[in-house]
């Protein structure tokens, strides 16, 4: 079991009551915003760099895919491992190294020069983003002791992390347009340097005091369970049932059982997995998953939508998905308030058909859709997501004993990167089997069409090899095949929001927030 020491920054020695007003807590809070705020830019960034990096590095279709989230897999697996070190050598200490380490292996994405080397770059960023993301909320925790303003925190810390996912396509626009593909790593560089002198001088330390041995063989068994599963899930949507699929399902089952069993058996286990027997524990973790699987899935695709098929510029498509962040955090800011005035239930299950219902509506997009009816839909999505997503991590803390913080923070932050690997994966899965299956015109060169059923930024580059007739018959087909499949994912997308909304509604059932002074 988890238990909580806090060790002031120097001059503090306040006293439990004097902690409440912590002078500069709100402005560690933005340092520690700004750490959730970039590590989940950071997993959408690449949706706009898709069509240059294509250009670039000439990536397959299945290694863009592995471009685009092994960066979340490999945070995904890592999370519940850097959480429990937090809570062994320090959750300051953690953040501040794990922000010099993204800043550093930043600039190796950015300048890679393979379709490989970027891969492995990517996991890189995600062992450092792991380090990042777990010492977040439990550092809120130790800051505000106030339920209703740490109720605020964390509105303001979910607000962040879910519009991350829809602010990435605007950063990204805006350096595209001035810049090469490699400046959406490089902004990395500055904000990390700003979290780290802050992090120095105002966010107090904490960590367990009796935490017991880092047990390697867990952090093993959870990378392996995680990443296995994640990759059979991308394999069977791309490419059905194979051998290869069904040998990854058996390991990282088999990882993740074993990993649970352990954790059964541990004196001081990595996870507390009796945690998950708080039903609303569990249904607030299961919401939050697959919240950010609608908003990421989403926004990935449609970023290339707008460029590659209604050929937008970098920074149009990243404006034009900017009601996404608007509504993610302005419902942010308010969903504790209303979760409060109404209850808990009813504000997740209503994010959660929300973005189910704004899913539903993109099954009847076309090519020449106009913008008023998508900028709508991610203005939904947005809110629905911002409402959905701070209440469940306010929940996900609220319903552990203070002393599982720790615990119950790398839990949430675990669905939040798994439900945006997933997104991608999933969502991305579909997307590209229904487009490959397309026609390619009569008299396309076999390496042109190879090229061009690998992805459609490699049919659009591809098609400049060809005479103008036959290059617009190409990108045409290729335009119409992917925009199938962005109806089909968006069609699946929904039905799992809509099932999860419901699911919700029962599982929350009396679930409250925190109201009151904590003893």
């Amino acid at each position: 079991m988890i238990t909580e020491t806090v060790h002031p920054g120097k001059g503090s020695g306040e006293s439990h009551t004097e902690g409440v007003r912590r002078p500069g807590r709100w402005l560690a809070l933005a340092a520690l915003v700004l750490a959730v705020l970039l590590v989940a830019v950071d997993a959408t960034v690449l949706g706009l760099a898709t069509p240059f990096l294509s250009e670039d590095l000439k990536p397959s279709g299945t290694q863009l895919l592995w471009i685009g989230d092994v960066y979340s897999f490999v945070i995904a697996g890592l999370l519940v491992s850097m959480g429990s070190l937090g809570d062994r050598i320090g959750r300051k200490k953690l953040l501040l190294v794990g922000a010099a380490a993204f800043g550093a292996v930043s600039v190796l994405n950015a300048y890679a020069t393979s379709p490989e080397m970027m891969i492995a770059a990517r996991a890189l960023l995600g062992v450092a983003g792991a380090t990042l993301m777990p010492s977040t909320l439990a550092l809120i925790r130790n800051l505000f002791h106030d339920p209703r303003e740490r109720s605020l925190a964390i509105g303001i810390w979910g607000a962040m992390a879910s519009a991350g996912a829809a602010v990435g396509p605007v950063v990204g626009g805006f350096l595209l347009e001035h810049f090469w593909w490699g400046s959406v790593f490089l902004i990395n560089l500055p904000v990390m340097a700003v979290l780290v002198v802050i992090g120095v001088k105002l966010i107090p330390e904490s960590k367990n005091p009796n935490p017991g041995p880092w047990d390697l063989p867990s952090v093993a068994l959870s990378l392996v369970g995680m990443i296995g599963v994640v990759y059979a899930v991308k394999e069977l949507a791309s490419h059905g049932l194979t051998l290869d699929v069904a040998a990854a399902t058996l390991v990282g089952a088999g990882g993740l059982a074993w990993f649970v069993r352990r954790q059964l058996t541990l004196p001081a286990p990595l996870l507390d997995m009796r945690l998950f027997r708080n039903r609303g524990f569990s249904g607030a973790v299961l919401a939050d998953l697959l919240t950010i699987l609608g908003l990421a899935g989403l926004v990935f695709f449609l970023s290339q939508f707008f460029q590659l098929v209604q050929g937008r510029s970098p920074l149009e498509a990243g404006l034009a998905e900017l009601p996404a962040a608007v509504g993610s955090v302005t419902a942010g800011l308010l969903a504790g308030r209303a979760a409060r005035r109404f209850s808990v239930r009813s504000v997740v299950a209503g994010g959660l058909a929300a973005i189910g219902l704004a899913l539903a509506v993109l099954t009847a997009i076309g090519q020449t859709t106009g913008y008023p009816l998508l900028g709508a839909s991610l203005l939904v999505v947005g809110v629905g997501a911002g409402l959905a997503f701070t209440v469940t991590a306010d929940v996900i803390l609220s319903s552990v004993p203070k002393d599982q913080a720790g615990s119950a923070s790398a839990v949430s932050e675990t669905a939040y990167e798994l439900g945006a690997a997933l997104g991608i994966a999933v969502l991305g899965s579909i997307v590209t089997g229904v487009y490959r299956g397309f026609n390619t015109p009569a008299g396309v060169p076999s390496d042109v069409a190879a090229a061009a059923h690998d992805s459609l930024g490699g049919a659009v580059e591809a098609s400049a090899a060809l005479d103008p007739a036959r290059a617009d018959a190409l990108v045409s087909a290729a335009q119409e095949a992917f925009v199938d499949g962005l109806r089909i994912a968006a069609g699946v997308g929904a039905a799992v929001l809509l099932a999860t909304a419901v699911a919700a509604w029962f599982l929350l059932g009396d679930q409250k927030l925190a109201d009151g002074a904590e003893h």
